[in-house]
Parts: structure tokens; sequence; C-alpha cells
């Protein structure tokens, strides 16, 4: 399966016309039967890192055809137990993640575990011959980038990061809409992803038997400073630099993800961030509100906003805005609205005679026709709507597992993940350092 097979025509099942406005539905082969998978082609699956995400990933992930989990690995007990509740008592499970490399019947892995242990996660399981998939943010410090690529290169294996918006049909969608020129010329991108509760925050909930005996706490520090036993470190990760990447690394990158792949982008060549810790102080040393601002050589800017404090519901979304109109991202849609570029004279006109006004007019009308560039209408209103129960995540993984059977290119590589997160990280250095950063995207160095 393949993102590209779920793309039908662009434009099917116009679902209302109405004084120029239009919904579309998008047509995906996603809840097709699959086809038939032999016993001998199955891949089996294992788990590093079996927290909220880890346990999300697998369950999507176990639901592609011909994907069998057959270990987890995790430094809490009650995780590998939880696995075992999961999965079945008959997967084999370890603290130590090693142990699941050495297995010869696991043909690829998948990463979730805390950002600094990633990297290392990664190129151990890529040198034992594993196929990866990693959780974003791909890195926790730049020297982890070019390090992962490399090994890539070498082992030849497959690693695919884990942002699913690279394999939607929305977001495929919104690229082809910006390509055909209906907004015109793109100048500005504004994201967001705001929350406003505790989980939401990352203060995910300390299970009651959390100790150095449930724990293994020096494997969890791995090159992490080390401290003594703290099961808010342990449980809620997210919360300090030394195993996160903060706001930027969780949430920046997915709109970093999105941006680079509809616009094509290699990246940002300036950042500038300001933001602090507004409402979550509780020892956390990462900011809760964040904004980050960036240049873009391709003539455009990128905006982007997270606040954990945002007084309503979660929201997410995308709004790219161009010379003709704006395309906003939102959920499982993506809408176009049409305002052609006014091209008057200007209000000095009505100071001049009506002879020369008619004829200012009559040059202009020439000179600027009111038409769209890609050759639709002038103006309107356009809505594509995803399938409903339409699952992204399970698009990527389906790629993924593809790509493993086929060895094609992945739609996610260690190149593209390094530029997303590498472009998301240079906001906590902009903050750090009280001052704007400069980044090389093709070469994806700080300059």
């Amino acid at each position: 399966m393949n993102r590209r097979n779920f793309l039908k025509a662009a434009g099917t099942a116009t679902a209302e016309t109405l004084l120029g406005s239009r919904m579309y539905a998008l047509a995906t082969a996603q809840t097709s039967p699959a086809a038939p998978v032999a016993a001998n082609d199955h891949i089996q699956l294992a788990l590093i890192g079996a927290g909220i995400q880890g346990q999300f990933d697998t369950k999507v992930a176990v639901q592609v055809p011909g994907v069998k989990l057959v270990a987890v690995a995790d430094c809490y007990d009650g995780r590998l137990e939880r696995s075992k509740e999961l999965w079945g008592s008959d997967i084999f499970t370890t603290r130590d993640y090693k142990e699941i490399l050495a297995r010869k019947d696991i043909d690829a892995v998948l990463i979730a575990t805390p950002d600094h242990w990633h990297k290392q996660a990664a190129v151990d399981a890529m040198n034992a011959g594993k196929d990866v998939y990693c959780e974003k943010p791909m890195i926790h410090l730049y020297s982890d980038g070019p390090e992962m690529i490399e090994t890539a290169r070498k082992t030849n294996r497959i690693i695919q990061v884990g942002s699913q918006r690279v394999s939607s049909i929305i977001y495929a969608k919104a690229k082809e809409l910006l390509a055909s020129g209906a907004i015109g010329q793109l100048n500005m991108v504004t994201a967001r992803w705001d929350r406003n509760s505790s989980m939401g925050a990352w203060n995910y909930t300390v299970p009651l038997d959390a100790s150095t005996e449930t724990c293994d706490w020096p494997r969890f520090q791995g090159t992490a400073p080390k401290i003594p036993f703290n099961a808010e470190h342990f449980f809620q990760w997210r919360k300090w630099k030394a195993y996160s990447s903060g706001v930027a690394g969780d949430l920046f990158v997915h709109l970093f993800s999105g941006t680079h792949f509809i616009t094509g982008s290699h990246g940002p060549t300036r950042a500038m961030a300001t933001g602090g810790l507004r409402f979550w102080k509780d020892g956390r040393d990462v900011p809760d509100v964040m904004l980050g601002l960036f240049d873009y050589r391709e003539g455009f800017n990128l905006s982007l906003r997270v606040n954990f404090v945002d007084g309503g519901e979660e929201s997410e979304g995308l709004i790219f805005t161009g010379s003709e109109g704006t395309m906003e991202i939102a959920g499982s849609t993506v809408s176009v609205n049409r305002v052609p570029l006014q091209k008057e004279p200007g209000y000095t006109i009505g100071t001049f005679t009506d002879a020369m006004q008619k004829r200012i007019l009559e040059d202009y009308r020439q000179k600027y026709p009111v038409t769209h560039p890609s050759g639709g209408p002038t103006a309107g209103y356009e809505k594509y709507v995803a399938p409903a129960g339409y699952s992204d995540s399970y698009d990527h993984f389906s790629n993924f597992f593809s790509t493993v059977r086929t060895r094609k290119p992945v739609v996610e590589d260690a190149v593209f993940g390094f530029r997303a997160a590498g472009a998301a990280l240079l906001s906590n250095l902009s903050m750090e350092r009280g001052e704007v950063v400069k980044w090389d995207p093709d070469a994806m160095k700080l300059v």
C-alpha cells in the first residue's frame, strides 16, 4: 500500500455547490479489502519504548496486514506487563533493547523512546540489520543527525521518521493545490498547536508502584546527567531538556514536517524564537509557550506557536497565505479561499480628470486581466474532506512496511527527518542564546 494509491481523482464526488463554494470528498483505498499476505511474508516487529506513543503506534502498526509484534523493550516493568495484556503473553519482553536486536527473527523495530535515546537506539538497530521506524523528533542533539543518516547509508537499512502528515491524503492534496497556483504566490505560513489541559502539558500519570525496583532508572537516564531516581522525570520526561526537545521537538516538528512536505522546501535559513514558562511552573525547564519566526529562501515566512494554556480546546492547524488567497489545513480537511489580488490604480486616481481616470482604468484592465493563474475560478471557496475514520498514522505505517518489503525509498527518510527536527530545534537554540540563529538547510548545519 502506498499513499499515491490512496489518491484517486483530485476532485471526486462534488458534494455541494453554492455561490462559488464547493465541497469535495477525498478518495482513499485505505478501507478496501487488503490483498492476502503469504505466511512467509510477515514482518516481525519489535517495539522499543512502550509508553504512550509507543503503544499507540504499535496498535496502528499491527493493523497493517502481514505485520506481527513479537517483542517489546521498556524500562518500566508495568509497561512490559501491559504489552503482554495487549498483544499476547507469548511476546518477548525485556528492559534491555539490545536483547531484541540480537534476535534473528526480528525484521524491524519501532523506536518510541524519550528523545535522548532516539539516535543510539536507531544506530544500534541498523547496525544489527534491522529496519527502523523512529518517532519524531529524529534528533535530540544536532550531532545525532549526521550519524543516523550515515549509518542508514552504510548499513543499507531503511529508516523512516514518524511524522505521519507526510503520508496524509490531506497534506498530499494541499501540496497539489499549492503547486497548481490555487492561492497564487506563497508568501507566509502560519501554524499553531495549542492545548489547555494538564495531560496535554505532559503531566502524565505516575503509577503508584514507581520505584527503583520497577523502573530501570540507570538505563533510562542513558547520556543524561545523573541524578537520583525521580519518578516525574521518568514518566513525565518531556518536561526536561535532558531527555526531550520541549515543545519544539514535540509539536513544532510536526508543523515543520507538514510545511516542508507541502512546499518542497529543505528548511529555513534564519530563526528567532521567544516564550517561556508562563503557567506550568512545576519544576520543568522547558517552556510552555513558544513562538517562532523563520525565513525561507523560497520567498515565504513561517510563523509557529504553541501555547499550553490557551483557554480553550486543543487546536492545531496551518494557514498558507498567497497572493491570490489562502489555504487552511484543519483536522481532516483542507480548504482554499480564493480572493484574486486586487490590482487597482490607487486612491490618487480621484484627483485626476474624468477623462484621465477613464484612460487609466482601461490601461489597467488590459495589463491585469482578472484571471486565476491556474485557470480556475477567480474567486470562491473549496473544501476537501478526508473519509470518516481516515488515519494518516495507518498510512504512514503502511508506507513503511511496504518499503521494508520492496526496499524502495521511504516517504520520510532520515534526511527529511533531520531537516524537520533540525529546523524545530533552532527555536530552542534561539531562546537559549537570545538571538537570531542561522541554518543551512541543504548542508543541514548551523551557520
